[in-house]
């Protein structure tokens, strides 16, 4: 039976505005109290929380519950760190032994750019770490060092999205990513899920009981629907690609690039995720611009910037933006009028904060500021 489009149970209404600082330290205390060293719980709450704060919900602070189920069901690792495994100069293989993505991702990009200052160049083949985020928060990393880099990842074992022409989900939401620096500025970053939605942004919609955009996704019998139900209770669909045939393609190359060529793994019959473990790998390029002989970098960038954005605007529009400038501009509004959790999320970070034994008035605290 097919659910109907205009039967969609409401939840809880409203959100509940968070301030930041708050938010952040709830969940450093969060993970603390999972079990996590000071360092782990601190990179696991600047990343969640920078995620909310540039408005990418479906990768904030609404996958803790997740994180702890997979915690519980001993898929997610705590206290480990990226190793390299394989040192090839411009080539490095690195494990992230199930490790919270917030970490291991961090530290093998730390490598990649240690190594992309001294010789140019770096590909950086991270297998095996759990839930990395959002990926734009390494993109970012990279640039604040003036490193231009690309990224691959797949979500191994994932089969949320459905190939062009396809009406079951195969692959998973394998993002891209990609960062240029500027010099005194701030950088573009673009950072894009290659279903048509992230997701995370289902499950957002679905505890707010709300729709999702028309040709998202699919259901269980391949027909259009804008309900997230269909990817969270049976009989389950999946999401689409963006672009048609052209994210479908992308994403399997992400899959291909990332699970294949770094030693991890793909999604398959024999790989299917059984469990509540979000595992990824990812291949980032990292590259030093002064590698290249090429004089007039910034320049060329800066005269391209500008002529884009000097396009005569059309109906409706009031502004042109670059790569990761919405991003921006979300940031500062959610940093001085707070961040908006829905109530039903807000109860699911409250049930996995009390599963780790952390008191209701440590859990209250996050909303008092």
């Amino acid at each position: 039976m097919t659910i109907q489009e205009n039967n969609i149970p409401q939840r809880q209404s409203g959100d509940l505005l968070v301030n930041a600082e708050a938010l952040r330290d709830f969940v450093r205390r969060l993970w603390t109290a999972a079990g996590s060293s000071a360092t782990e719980a601190g990179l696991v709450a600047d990343h969640l929380v920078m995620a909310n704060l540039t408005g990418h919900d479906s990768h904030g602070v609404g996958m803790i519950p997740r994180y702890v189920r997979s915690l519980h069901d001993g898929v997610l690792k705590l206290n480990q760190h990226a190793v390299v495994v394989r040192d090839a100069g411009a080539v490095l293989t690195i494990d992230g032994a199930c490790g919270l993505g917030q970490v291991v991702a961090y530290e093998a990009i730390d490598h990649g750019i240690e190594r992309a200052k001294k010789i140019g160049i770096c590909a950086v083949g991270l297998r095996n770490a759990h839930h990395i985020g959002r990926i734009g928060h390494w993109a970012e990393q990279c640039a604040r060092q003036g490193l231009v880099s690309f990224h691959f990842v797949n979500v191994a074992g994932s089969a949320h999205v459905a190939p062009w022409g396809g009406s079951d989900g195969r692959f998973g939401t394998n993002p891209f990513c990609a960062a240029f620096p500027r010099q005194g500025k701030e950088p573009l970053v673009l950072d894009f899920a290659t279903s048509g939605i992230a997701q995370g942004k289902a499950r957002v919609a679905y505890n707010k009981g709300s729709h999702v955009p028309a040709g998202c996704l699919i259901d269980h019998q391949g027909e259009p629907t804008t309900d997230p139900r269909v990817m969270f209770e049976e009989p389950h669909g999946a999401l689409r690609t963006f672009g048609q045939h052209k994210g479908h393609g992308l994403a399997m190359m992400c899959e291909l690039f990332s699970g294949a060529l770094t030693g991890g793994y793909t999604t398959h019959a024999e790989t299917r995720i059984t469990n509540n473990g979000v595992i990824n790998c990812m291949l980032s390029v990292i590259i030093d611009p002064k590698a290249f002989d090429a004089e007039d970098t910034e320049a060329e960038a800066e005269a391209f910037i500008a002529w884009v954005k000097a396009s005569p605007k059309s109906a409706g529009c009031d502004e042109i933006y670059a790569p990761g400038e919405p991003e921006r501009l979300r940031h500062a509004q959610r940093r001085h009028s707070g961040i908006p959790i829905d109530t039903a999320t807000w109860d699911e970070i409250e049930r996995a904060a009390t599963a780790l034994g952390m008191p209701a008035t440590e859990i209250a605290s996050a909303l008092a500021a």
